[in-house]
């Protein structure tokens, strides 16, 4: 019964630290703030900043009525505790504990674009047709991964191999702090296996690399300017699979920031219009994540909180073969479930990541 009473202790001393963490009273005034612009009829003039705006106004109430609702049933237990020792409210306590955890890691999601949605590229390494299943694999991993967590995926860009796999696939992940869950997966991805396109079954070893970036829209980036002139403009038709839904008319887009040499592409949409908007956000991105970049290796202050995505940059080692094995060689967290992570278990390993660089 002791056991039960400092359990009970934990969680009231937990929950309170956490509403500290979480800024509750910042986010309510974001809350108000976001629900005052909401009733702007001008607002749904610009259609993708009012789904942004209608996106966070549902995040932070869910996460405001959470944080609420757990008060609330800390308090209950707490009484039902005092008045009566004996009280079956083991399982409650077990419930509260699990959701003050998730309730933790999302306080660890403090960087001001962490709550934003997420574009992942997925680029197969060397290694020819290996290289690229390794790509389809990670892909399918993400897309499990996202869909456990409710979140809606969307394909931006897609190049498929001449034999199998993927050359490179970029989506938008769409949900409550995407980003922020998902940035730490940045970098190489090595597979370790025995070859399923090799008659002699010989071991290969693939690489394919991650980049992960918030997504955003101009009125979130001011300062990154693009003028027309620095933009050279490309126009095909999206790949399809045939019958009725082949495009007649050229609505992909491929864009290259002549200054940098950045190329992005979108498909995405059936209507041109859409896809050079997609395009330019995502290179949007892309100038932030250079920016970011170059910020980093001038000042070196945030020691590894922030690393581009890079060949050089190698986070994870998934090995098939001779044994069974994913380990992440920044966390050391490890484990021989290989098939259940590449089906999109990831949490572990994200989480151990966010603790890391708390």
């Amino acid at each position: 019964m002791s056991d039960l009473r400092q359990e009970i202790k934990d969680l009231g001393q937990t929950f309170d630290g956490l509403k500290t963490s979480l800024n509750i009273k910042q986010k309510e005034a974001r809350l108000r703030e976001l629900e005052a612009k909401s009733t702007d009829v001008d607002l749904w003039k610009e259609p993708d900043k009012a789904r942004d705006i209608m996106q966070e106004i549902g995040d932070l109430k869910q996460e405001l009525e959470e944080v609420e609702s757990l008060q609330g049933e800390i308090k209950v237990v707490e009484e039902l505790f005092s008045e009566d020792e004996n009280a079956e409210i083991g399982k409650d306590v077990k419930s509260i504990t699990e959701r003050l955890k998730k309730l933790k890691i999302a306080s660890l999601l403090s960087n001001p674009h962490d709550r934003k949605n997420a574009i992942i590229s997925i680029h197969a390494g060397q290694g020819g047709v290996e290289a690229m299943d390794w790509t389809n694999m990670l892909y399918r991993m993400y897309l499990k991964f996202c869909e456990s967590r409710g979140w809606k995926t969307q394909v931006l860009d897609i190049s498929s191999g001449e034999e199998a796999g993927l050359k490179s696939v970029t989506l938008k992940v769409t949900g409550p702090y995407a980003y922020g869950y998902l940035k730490g997966e940045a970098g190489t991805h090595r597979l370790v296996r025995q070859s399923p396109f090799n008659a002699d079954k010989l071991r290969q070893t693939s690489f394919a690399l991650v980049e992960v970036l918030p997504k955003f829209e101009e009125v979130d980036l001011p300062d990154i300017k693009i003028s027309d002139d620095e933009l050279e403009w490309n126009f095909f038709r999206a790949s399809s699979q045939g019958g009725q839904n082949v495009q007649k008319v050229s609505t992909a887009v491929r864009l290259k920031h002549k200054p940098t040499g950045i190329v992005v592409t979108s498909q995405a949409e059936r209507y041109q219009e859409r896809n050079r908007k997609l395009a330019l956000n995502l290179l949007r991105s892309k100038l932030w994540l250079r920016e970011k970049a170059q910020d980093e290796k001038k000042k070196k202050e945030i020691k590894g909180e922030y690393r581009p995505a890079s060949w050089g940059t190698q986070i994870r080692s998934y090995v098939l073969h001779p044994y069974k094995m994913v380990k992440d060689l920044r966390t050391r967290v490890e484990t021989s479930d290989t098939e259940a992570v590449l089906g999109g278990e990831l949490d572990e390993f994200i989480e151990a990541e966010l603790k890391l660089h708390s």
